[in-house]
């Protein structure tokens, strides 16, 4: 179990994903957000892109490390924590496990496409050394998805 303290500063950067999460919902993308950290401290931020950049790649992890990547100066991020919205897709997790990131913090499943859901637990193409926790701020992370897509198909 983790302690109060990491508890709390989970939610604190789960809150910065939504941040950026609402960027991309207010821009017509789908809104997932991603924060990378090391030590404590923010050193790249991300949302869905895809629709702006016509780029299917440009997901909110995918831009993150990549800034990430950029701000430290190498490609690899053993000593980063990756908060994103929601479980990030077989793509982005391949990205995930070739950037040696140490932590993924997500907050809501993806059972259509999340890694989790679509990878066997011992085939996950994430580094062996990489921490995942699941669950922060899932009803906030979720409720985002959930009502950007009933606004798309006009159900609101």
């Amino acid at each position: 179990m983790i302690n109060e303290n990491e508890h709390e500063r989970d939610e604190r950067f789960m809150r910065m994903a939504l941040a950026e999460a609402m960027e991309a919902y207010e821009a017509g993308e789908i809104p997932i957000g991603a924060v990378v950290t090391v030590n404590g401290r923010v050193i790249a931020r991300g949302h869905n892109l895809t629709e702006t950049l016509k780029d299917v790649t440009a997901h909110a992890e995918m831009l993150a490390i990549t800034a990430a990547a950029e701000n430290l100066g190498g490609k690899y991020l053993p000593d980063c924590t990756l908060y994103v919205t929601v479980e990030p897709c077989p793509m982005c997790a391949g990205a995930l496990g070739w950037s040696q990131i140490g932590r993924i913090v997500y907050g809501t499943s993806d059972p259509k496409r999340g890694c989790f859901s679509y990878y066997r637990p011992d085939r996950l193409p994430l580094h062996p050394k990489t921490n995942v926790t699941s669950g922060v701020l899932e009803e906030e992370c979720k409720g985002i998805m959930q009502d950007f897509f009933k606004r798309l198909r006009g159900k609101n």
